[in-house]
């Protein structure tokens, strides 16, 4: 990946939506938040006009990556200069500006895998006008496994986990509607996500034995089969594969009772079986500073928890605690990635 001093790339996401207004405030908070050496992948007269317009002094320097630590030591924001340019729209999602929008998301994982950065960390993009401009895939973790195995030769798949400062959660299932879920999971499905979870949470974040705790897809994990047979049919033999294989799993356990405080302290992660059953508890407990993790890939990939709220973008009002999360997390991974090697 790079070495210690290798910054992080950080892609500017949908310029319609907050991700440039975020990326500068997080730059302003340097100092205090403490953050770690990023760039930007934009465009640099975007980031400037909507400097402006946030009435914000911002010190910038067009750079390589290579250059951006020192640079961000000397108190301004590197920039490595997109070659598209962006219509500079807050609030108005542009399919013009689908071009530059993956053009960052394209060189930050090629600089990372080349080691140029340290981790990819990316800001929220909108589907729409991406696929308005002809953009073929499902969203932001699909395009990155497909860039990953492009690179690599391998199909990745991709996980999806948010972590929090008290709860790590990763969906099985994701963006279906709750009908398709019993349809969707598989024994096969489970075990699959819980393999990658696992050896992420050992390799990326440094814990030994991770501990996996499995939910139950049914009220009460269905009951003995009476509210449902699922868990007994689907993710009962998941959890025994993955006992038998040595990870450290338990389950299906009833949600209702798997996220207080003393549930919490007896595993490492929670593996949901559908979107809201993993994203509700996390965003209740940490809405502002959850991340979200994308496991199974050769790079680091963290993101804020949250959307282009275009509703608020160019306000000023948009607030960068989940992107300094986002990047906080990337380079703790990267250092404990380094410590591994």
């Amino acid at each position: 990946m790079g070495s210690a001093t290798t910054a992080l790339a950080l892609s500017v996401g949908d310029p319609s939506g907050i991700g440039p207004e975020i990326a500068i405030a997080a730059f302003l908070a340097r100092s205090a938040a403490a953050l770690p050496a990023f760039y930007l992948l934009a465009d640099p007269a975007l980031i400037a006009a909507r400097a402006r317009t946030l009435g914000v002094s911002l010190p910038v320097q067009e750079v390589t990556p290579v250059q951006a630590t020192e640079v961000f030591g000397h108190g301004a924001l590197p920039i490595v200069a997109l070659d598209a340019r962006f219509i500079d729209s807050p609030g108005q999602p542009d399919p013009r500006n689908a071009a530059g929008t993956i053009e960052a998301i394209d060189r930050a994982v090629a600089a990372c895998l080349a080691g140029d950065a340290a981790a990819v960390v990316t800001c929220p993009i909108a589907k729409k006008p991406l696929y308005d401009a002809g953009f073929r895939f499902p969203g932001h973790t699909e395009y990155l496994a497909h860039l990953a195995s492009r690179h690599s030769g391998v199909e990745a798949m991709p996980v999806m986990m948010l972590a929090g400062p008290d709860l790590r959660t990763v969906p099985v299932t994701i963006h279906i509607a709750l009908a398709e879920v019993p349809k969707a999971l598989t024994t096969e499905l489970i075990i699959a996500t819980a393999r990658i979870t696992a050896a992420d949470l050992a390799s990326r974040f440094g814990i030994a034995r991770p501990r996996l705790a499995i939910a139950g897809l049914n009220p009460h994990a269905g009951e003995g089969g009476s509210m449902g047979v699922e868990d007994a049919r689907i993710i009962l033999p998941a959890v025994e594969t993955l006992r038998a294989e040595g990870i450290d799993a338990v389950g299906p356990l009833p949600a209702d009772t798997l996220f207080h405080a003393r549930a919490r302290a007896g595993y490492d992660v929670a593996l949901c079986m559908y979107h809201d059953q993993a994203l509700i508890p996390a965003k209740a407990l940490a809405f502002d500073e959850a991340v979200n993790v994308t496991l199974g890939l050769p790079f680091i990939r963290t993101s804020p928890d949250h959307g282009t709220a275009f509703d608020i973008a160019g306000k000023g009002i948009a607030r960068p605690d989940s992107l300094i999360a986002a990047l906080r997390l990337a380079r703790q991974l990267a250092d404990i990635g380094k410590e591994q090697a």
